[in-house]
This record gives C-alpha cells, structure tokens and sequence, in this order.
C-alpha cells in the first residue's frame, strides 16, 4: 500500500490508516525507504524499538518484516533481467552479479534486524530460475529443473543460516512467478536445503485459487511449515477466452 500519497507515505499515518480498517498487525515491506531504514534496523535495536512503538502507537502491532522485491533478486531468471532490474538498488541495475549480491546482503540484514524487533518469522519471494520453463512443452532437457533447483538452494542456505542465527524463520511466499509456486516445488526446494529448519511457508491463498490448487488441502499436508499469511480474497472465472495461464 506505500504510495507517494498520505496516508501511504508515512509510517505512522499508514500504521492509522491500517488500524482504522481494523487490522491488529502489520507486515513491513523493507524496500522502500520511506517507511522503513533496513541497514539501519540491522544496526540498532533502538531504531527498531522506535519503530515498533510508532506502530503500537498508531494502534498497531508489526507482526515481520518482508523482503519480497529482494527475495526476487536472490536468483533471476535472464529472460527476466529487464523485468525485474527495477527492484534493485539504482547503483546495481543493469549488473546481475552485484544486483544478486546486492539481495542476499539485503536478506542477511532483514536477518539481524528481525532479531532486533524479536520476531518469529519472515516473508519473502525465493526468486526463479526455472520459471521460463514452466510447461513441459517444448520437453526439457533432462535434469534441467534439478540443476535449477541445486542452484536456488545453494543461493539460499546461507540466508537460512543467517536467519537461523536470528532464532527467525523464513516464509516463501508459494506464488506464480516464483520456482517454488506450490506443493510439489515447494517440496523439491526443501529436499535440496537438507529440510532446512527455518525454510517455511508463508501462505496466500489467493494464488492456490487462480491456479486452482486446493488450498484448505494444503493446510492439511503443509502445516508445520507454516509460519505466515496473507489476507486477500481470488476469484477464478474461466471464460470460453481465457482460464489460468491467460490475463
């Protein structure tokens, strides 16, 4: 929701606005700076503090911190590069190697800053690097996708580490766009982090039902890797003209 406009350009009048909606907590976003300092919460556990009684203030609790636009950053894909060179820092744009840098630095800060507000849990985007070969068609060259998902566990493991040092655990969000974008892949991401401990589940329904996955199911079978939510509502509406992979 952070804008240009108020409420949404100010910490404390966007943390109102929320509380006003009837919202009890908030999940921070970490890139945009005129809401949140990120290396300075990686740095002082009294900024975090203040930040924390601005919300509880603003009639709030913060409930994690996220780095999705990062998260993005850890592995891209190429064909995406143009796509999604935006999210990045203007002085590593146009530079793969220092903008992947760039965003594990970026998660290893969100590490010691979500110690510092003592929080459980953290959400973000794992990135992809196997997303442009999501249908089977044309056929994939035989273990394409397993390299693809050696190197997006080696990328991310060391982020895990960090964040276990922080006593926090790490929600993917399962989304479209990502590799991991639902149970099957979520599972292969594990297997290849060695079932890493703090490599978990941040669950939205809403995209379980545009790709029409049974999302009450997934509570069933996921459950202890759960760690965050989001709320928003989906509806898929199929037309003779389009269904999933359209609009």
């Amino acid at each position: 929701f952070a804008g240009d406009d108020a409420p949404f350009n100010d910490f404390k009048a966007i943390c109102a606005w929320a509380a006003g909606h009837g919202y009890r907590g908030v999940q921070v976003p970490t890139w945009d700076g005129r809401l949140f300092d990120l290396a300075k919460a990686a740095e002082s556990k009294t900024y975090c503090d203040e930040i924390s009684g601005i919300a509880r203030e603003a009639g709030v609790e913060i409930t994690d911190l996220s780095t999705h636009l990062q998260g993005q950053l850890v592995a891209v894909h190429p064909a995406f590069d143009e796509a999604f060179d935006g999210f990045a820092a203007p002085d590593v744009r146009g530079n793969p190697k220092a903008r992947q840098e760039w965003a594990v630095d970026q998660l290893k800060k969100a590490a010691k800053a979500s110690a510092h507000f003592g929080f459980r849990s953290h959400v973000t985007f794992p990135g992809a690097l196997a997303w442009p070969f999501l249908y089977p068609w044309p056929q994939r060259p035989e273990g394409l996708i397993d390299t693809a998902f050696d190197e997006l566990a080696k990328r991310w493991v060391p982020i895990l580490d960090a964040f276990d040092e922080a006593g926090c655990d790490v929600g993917y969000e399962i989304h479209p766009g990502e590799d991991i974008f639902d149970g099957a892949t979520f599972e292969m991401f594990l297997e290849k982090t060695g079932n890493h401990p703090r490599c978990q589940i941040n669950y939205d329904p809403s995209h379980f039902l545009l790709q029409q996955l049974d999302y009450v199911e997934f509570i069933d079978i996921y459950h202890e890797r759960i760690c965050a939510f989001h709320v928003k509502d989906a509806e898929f509406n199929p037309t003779g003209r389009q269904g999933v992979y359209s609009g």
